[in-house]
């Protein structure tokens, strides 16, 4: 039988970059689970996500704003989530800047 390893959501995160840490963390041909790590970071000017799956978004740590292309947001705090349906456009205008927002998104059709 094979060994089971255990990790941590939390563990084994770079330090703060000019990029924000993306790591999959499983995927198949009907999910991808991610976890990311924002400190400071959000999206370029003028740039929305146009994605083709819905999106599960889970904030574990931090704090985080999310706009929609509506003119809507969304302030999060942790243990916040949410479902973005696939092809509605978003950005991330905020994260904070002291603090690392450690996030789970799990894509799906």
């Amino acid at each position: 039988m094979s060994q089971i390893k255990v990790k941590n959501i939390f563990h084994d995160i770079i330090p703060k970059s000019n990029e924000e840490f993306l790591e999959v963390l499983f995927q198949n041909n009907f999910l991808k689970l991610e976890r990311i790590v924002s400190e400071g970071h959000s999206s370029p000017k003028n740039f929305w996500y146009d994605q083709d799956k819905n999106e599960f978004v889970l904030l574990l740590t931090g704090n985080a704003i999310i706009s929609f292309e509506d003119g809507n947001s969304i302030e999060l705090f942790p243990g916040d989530y949410f479902i973005i349906p696939a092809h509605k456009k978003h950005r991330l205008d905020y994260t904070d800047p002291n603090k690392k927002s450690v996030w789970l998104t799990l894509f799906f059709n």
